[in-house]
This record gives structure tokens, C-alpha cells and sequence, in this order.
């Protein structure tokens, strides 16, 4: 009966073709009422759209000013295809077709891509490529702070501290500027980590974990407890995330009533109180929104922020009461660390867009992308253009399609118009592997659309290869930058020239930097009219 069906089926795809192609539908599902803009059908609407970005780019200025400030945002898993996808949602939630609108930092005059491989992965975790575009280096799968001659679990290796790396907050302290984090995760996780860990296995984030391995705690100390009493952890002005538990001892619970992971018997939350209290710098722990938000007009001089017990909620299941969005936690940041007339380097991680892809809840994925793209908007609102450099980019891909034949404006979360050879509806947005895989009957796929659960939060995506998790994708990720020298950003590079490339537009670190020798100079307008007037009178003579 199915072999029938399918030659049925394709026989209809072969008569469709007679108006087009077998790989390019002449019908793509396009109708009149599709089509929102009637100006659109217009060959001068699309010229002078175009004109219009001309003109944009013509008039923005590039700022060569030293970049006093540099913001960089990492949307964990964030990759083409997601913003793609999230900008589509978008829009269709504000009642427009979507696939026209932008999210607020596509708008950013820069865009570039950068490969995301590992050392020793084609396709890498989020350890690796944290060290990448924060340290500078590329490294080791699972491994942070360390170059690749540390192995993961490495932990005699990892002990030569000529095998660390260095990270631009280290750049920027050193520089007499301030540092934070903030995070959707835990604040232990890998991509906070490459920030401030030497570790040679990103699950270190406890005492038990590096024990469990074999490890001795006093040479290869936990990443929670390199964050309270390391350099640079400890000189971190802002910290907000997730994670209490890797703070706690399995004895205490949390303010929500969990225990904590450590065995060691230490509380590093009262320790980096302690800490403070020995420096006599005003210092606060908070655990909730509302104690968050009542320092907003008064904030401490350091301040820790751990709003979970594991990662923060996802931003369409948490309690707006209890839980701060990204937005507000980022504001809050970049509000305590703006007060360094020096300047700031501050990391913001929307690190769930990640967790959500790993799930295949595509829904869940594109709304964590749109938060982090709501805190992008709210830091480009705070910081001048002109002396503070905002980057937005992703560690690494994930295995999300966005494909089918639809008609313009057609759900981005539903099924595509068109179906498979045996009748069968298929997503706009799949997956090609992961949990999402539902076993064939017959041969037959069975009907997504038909499941009672179809499109609530935690609706698994359609799959085709089954795992317990989907996994990364190898393929380049984008990224985008506004402020001084953000023109440095264009092109394809390695991942690990990004925070080489933030440092030379703030003038910190190692290296050339805009500040130093005639590059500098000859980016001055000022200076280099100065010299042609110089040049022009030698002539003369």
C-alpha cells in the first residue's frame, strides 16, 4: 500500500514540475493575500530601499576613539539559521510577515563570521571556543583558560602555569578598568568560565567533580572556587547568573531549599563576603529580582548575584517576580561597572538558547534569542556609540534547519506548507538529530501536528537522527559590532582573533593596538591634516 502511495505521491510532484522543477516548486504556497506591502510588487520599491541602506551607510561615522568600554554578548548556540528564525518570530508576534524584520543588533554596521573548530574538534563545545574568543587562543574540547598542551582532565598539565591563558577582563583589570559577568547560566558554566578559570575540564565546577576524576582539589582547584579566590575571578566587580549550588556544601541547602554540591564543607558565598569584608569594599549578595532591583540607585562597589540553584529559567517559564530578565540583569551592570572612568569590559551570556537547541524546543530557543537581543538593545541605549564598543556573536552552531516551500509570512513555528512523499506534514523547523526523533510506522514518519502536546513550550521538533541530546553544528557563526573601530570585525577570521580585535579598539592586552604607532596617527582625521598641511608647505619651499 505505501509503495503505491509513493509512486502516487511522486507522480503529483512530477506534474507540479511540468511548471517549474523538481527542486524549486513553481508554487511556492505564494497568494495574494499574502503579500502585505503592495508597494513590495514594485521594482522602485526595492531600488530605493536600497538606496536607502547606501545612504545609511554613507552617513554613519566611524568612531576611532579609544574604545573606553567594550560590551561583548554570546549567545550560546545562536546560530544563522536561529537569527533567521528569531527574527521571523519577531515580527509574526508583531503582527507582521517577519521574514522583513531585523533583530536590534543585525542593524549593527559591521557583520563578519568566524570558524568555530576546536584544536582537536571539528566541532566544538562551549569550553574551547570560550577560550577562543576570550582568551585568544584555540584549545583543547572541554578545556578553558589553558593552551592545547593541557589534554582534557589534564590536571597535572594544566598545573604549568605557562600553559595559561589569559583573558581580556585579565587585559582590562590590568589596564586599571573593571570586569563582569552575566549569564543565564550557571556562573560556573563553560562559557562564563573562560572569563576567569585555568581548568583543564569544564565539569570542575565543584570540589566532588575534579575528586570524582581522580584529581587533588589543592592542585587543580574548581572553577566555582577559582571564581571567589583567583585572579581574576576575585577581582570581578559584577557576577550574575546561576549556579548557588556549586557555592554551598552538600549539608546546606539554598535560599529555594536545595543542598548544595561541594564536600569540602565550604560556603564560597560566605567566603567571597569574607574577602570583601578584608578589603573593606562594599560588597552584596542577592538571590531573587526584588533584592536585585533595590540596588539599582545604591549599588555596592562588588556584587554576586546567584538567582538559582542551577541554570536560570527558561524566559517563558520563569516567575517575572522572582527571576530578573537578562535585560535587567545587564542594566544593572552596566550601571555598577560604568562608574570606572576608566572603563568597563563586561561579558553578557544568553547561554539557554543553547540549552533549548539541545532539547529541540525550537520555540523555547528563538524567545532566549530574543531576550539576549532585548539586553543588546537596552546596552546600546546606555553606552554612547562613540567611546563604548558592543559585540554580539555565538560560540559555536547548532543542527537547526529552517527549510520547505512556505508562502511568505507562513508560521515559522508551524508545519510547512508542503509534505513529504508519503503525505505526511514535515516542521519549517527541524532538527537532524536529537531527542525529537519518533519512530516510523511502516516506514511511514507519524504526524507531528496530530500530538496532543503539539507547540507547547517543551514540544520536541522532529528529528532524523534519534539521540539523547542534538549536538553542535560545525558550521560559522555571525558576528556583529557597533562603536570605535568596529570596521575591524568584517570578514572571515578564527574565532580566536575576537578578543585580539576588542583589545585593539580599547588599547589593552598584548599586541597593536589603535593607539600605538602610525596607525594610530594616520586614523586621526585631525592628525592627518595636520600632516598633509605639514607635507604641502615642505613642497612650497
Amino acid at each position: 500500500m505505501r509503495s503505491l502511495l509513493t509512486y502516487l505521491v511522486a507522480a503529483v510532484v512530477v506534474a507540479a514540475c511540468v511548471r517549474g522543477d523538481r527542486y524549486h516548486p513553481a508554487d511556492p504556497g505564494s497568494r495574494a493575500d499574502t503579500v502585505v506591502n503592495r508597494a513590495e510588487t514594485s521594482a522602485n520599491y526595492w531600488a530605493q530601499e536600497a538606496q536607502a541602506a547606501i545612504n545609511a551607510r554613507l552617513a554613519h561615522k566611524e568612531s576611532v576613539k579609544k574604545a573606553r568600554n567594550v560590551v561583548m554578548f554570546l549567545g550560546d548556540g545562536m546560530s544563522v539559521p536561529t537569527l533567521a528564525a528569531a527574527r521571523t518570530l519577531l515580527g509574526q508576534r508583531r503582527g507582521h510577515t517577519g521574514e522583513e524584520d531585523k533583530l536590534h543588533f543585525e542593524t549593527f554596521p559591521t557583520v563578519g563570521l568566524t570558524k568555530t573548530y576546536c584544536v582537536n574538534a571539528q566541532i566544538p563545545d562551549s569550553a574551547c571556543t570560550a577560550t577562543a574568543y576570550l582568551c585568544g587562543v584555540k584549545t583543547t574540547y572541554g578545556a578553558i583558560g589553558v593552551n592545547a598542551e593541557v589534554p582534557r582532565k589534564g590536571c597535572e598539565a594544566s598545573t604549568d602555569t605557562s600553559r595559561h591563558v589569559e583573558s581580556i577582563a585579565e587585559w582590562a583589570l590590568a589596564d586599571g578598568r573593571d570586569a563582569g559577568i552575566v549569564t543565564t547560566t550557571r556562573i560556573t558554566h563553560a562559557s562564563p568560565a573562560g572569563v576567569y578559570a585555568k581548568v583543564a575540564d569544564r565539569n570542575w565546577e565543584h570540589n566532588q567533580a575534579v575528586e570524582n576524576d581522580g584529581f587533588d582539589t589543592d592542585k587543580c582547584p574548581d572553577i566555582a572556587l577559582q571564581l571567589v579566590h583567583k585572579h581574576p575571578g576575585n577581582k570581578l566587580k559584577v557576577i550574575l547568573g546561576g549556579g548557588r549550588l556549586n557555592f554551598l556544601p552538600n549539608d546546606v541547602k539554598d535560599e529555594e531549599g536545595v543542598y548544595g554540591n561541594r564536600t569540602d564543607t565550604r560556603n564560597l558565598i560566605e567566603e567571597w563576603a569574607q574577602d570583601k569584608e578584608d578589603r573593606k569594599v562594599t560588597h552584596k549578595y542577592v538571590w531573587n529580582r526584588e533584592q536585585l532591583m533595590s540596588l539599582k540607585d545604591d549599588l555596592p562597589e562588588y556584587l554576586l548575584g546567584l538567582f538559582e540553584s542551577n541554570h536560570l529559567q527558561y524566559n517563558m517559564q520563569a516567575d517575572p517576580n522572582t527571576e530578573p530578565t537578562l535585560t535587567e540583569l545587564t542594566e544593572i551592570a552596566i550601571k555598577s561597572l560604568s562608574r570606572n572612568e576608566k572603563g568597563f569590559f563586561l561579558f553578557v551570556e544568553g547561554g539557554r538558547i543553547d540549552h533549548a537547541h539541545h532539547r529541540n524546543w525550537v520555540e523555547l530557543a528563538l524567545d532566549e534569542t530574543l531576550e539576549m537581543d532585548k539586553a543588546v538593545a537596552r546596552a546600546a541605549e546606555l553606552l554612547s556609540e562613540d567611546d563604548s564598543l558592543i559585540v554580539v556573536t555565538a560560540d559555536h552552531s547548532h543542527v537547526m534547519a529552517y527549510n520547505g516551500y512556505s508562502a511568505r509570512g507562513h508560521d515559522i513555528l508551524g508545519p510547512s506548507r508542503d509534505l513529504d512523499l508519503d503525505g505526511v506534514p514535515y516542521m519549517t523547523l527541524s532538527y537532524t538529530n536529537g531527542p525529537g526523533f519518533r519512530s516510523h510506522m511502516n516506514g511511514i514518519r507519524p504526524d507531528v501536528t496530530a500530538e496532543d502536546d503539539f507547540r507547547e513550550d517543551e514540544w520536541l521538533a522532529h528529528v532524523d537522527v534519534p539521540l539523547i541530546d542534538e549536538t553542535h553544528g560545525g558550521d560559522d557563526v555571525a558576528v556583529f559590532a557597533r562603536g570605535p573601530h568596529h570596521s575591524m570585525f568584517t570578514g572571515l577570521y578564527e574565532q580566536s582573533q575576537l578578543p585580539h580585535l576588542m583589545a585593539y579598539a580599547a588599547c589593552i592586552g598584548p599586541g597593536r593596538h589603535a593607539c600605538s604607532g602610525a596607525a594610530h596617527a594616520l586614523a586621526q582625521p585631525v592628525l592627518l591634516l595636520s600632516l598633509l598641511v605639514l607635507l604641502t608647505s615642505l613642497f612650497q619651499q
